[in-house]
């Protein structure tokens, strides 16, 4: 006798839930962007066809713009900003929330990473949008060819800035995660992002604390004198001044990954950060 095959796994009923729900409002958003364009791009019945070429194509030519004016930005010379019409509300629209940046701080061993991962997982089963920059992850990459001296440490921060200023204006929650040691670096990021949309989280946590953790065994080296400039030991960690969100200790004990992100969700929430 043939052996009867297991029944499929059904995916549980939040899950089957809350993808209906995001999938509905992604479609509702297609939708009203298709009808902006005025119908698809087939010339079938239903008034659709040609929609899109008329909106593209069509209409009165705009004059002879002047020469365009060059700029010459650090290195490069002789560039262009070009502009496109689908803007940064454009963009908010479609997804369903504002882009911004959730900036998180610390030493060496705070929980910055476990903190973002907490965060994108929450924001993604409520539907929405993000992306991690985590500070370990950039450096396998965009970052490798820095060190951790003072002068790469400040350019690894300017890149990461510049990068999630993207996914800001890309309509994201980016969160990044990255000790970020020095003030002036983390302002200078905050500066390139409008409207208060930099979002800095102070993982303020003791140092034995974050010592008696330490996952990737840094801070005996650095003890040792095996790591030289080592954020918390011989080298400076500079703590936001006017940060939005700091993270501490309650009764001793350290908030779950849970808590802490909550904690962030609901300034995203009063915030209107998760609306568009």
């Amino acid at each position: 006798m043939a052996s009867l095959s297991a029944p499929p796994t059904l995916p549980r009923a939040s899950s089957v839930v809350v993808g209906a729900a995001r999938g509905r409002r992604a479609a509702v958003r297609v939708r009203t962007a298709a009808a902006a364009l005025g119908g698809g791009c087939g010339g079938g019945g239903g008034g659709g066809g040609g929609g899109m070429e008329q909106h593209l194509g069509d209409g009165p030519r705009s004059p002879v713009k002047e020469k365009p004016v060059m700029s010459n930005i650090g290195k490069s010379t002789n560039i262009l900003w070009h502009d496109c019409p689908i803007g940064q509300s454009d963009r908010q629209m479609l997804l369903g929330q504002k882009g911004c940046v959730v900036w998180i701080t610390g030493l060496s061993g705070s929980g910055k990473s476990t903190l973002a991962c907490a965060l994108s997982r929450e924001l993604h089963y409520r539907g929405h949008l993000t992306y991690v920059l985590d500070g370990d992850n950039l450096r396998h990459g965009l970052n490798r060819d820095l060190s951790f001296k003072a002068e790469d440490r400040a350019e690894n921060i300017r890149r990461v800035g510049e990068v999630a200023k993207l996914f800001a204006d890309a309509g994201i929650i980016c969160i990044a995660s990255l000790i970020s040691p020095y003030r002036r670096d983390r302002d200078a990021c905050r500066a390139l992002l409008p409207d208060s949309k930099f979002i800095e989280v102070f993982m303020d946590l003791p140092l034995q604390l974050c010592e008696s953790r330490d996952p990737k065994g840094l801070y005996k080296l650095a003890r040792t004198g095996k790591i030289k400039g080592f954020t918390g030991i011989d080298d400076p960690y500079e703590p936001p001044v006017n940060g939005e969100i700091v993270i501490k200790m309650k009764d001793g004990e350290c908030p779950s990954p849970k808590a802490m992100a909550k904690q962030v969700l609901c300034y995203l929430e009063e915030n209107g950060y998760l609306q568009a």
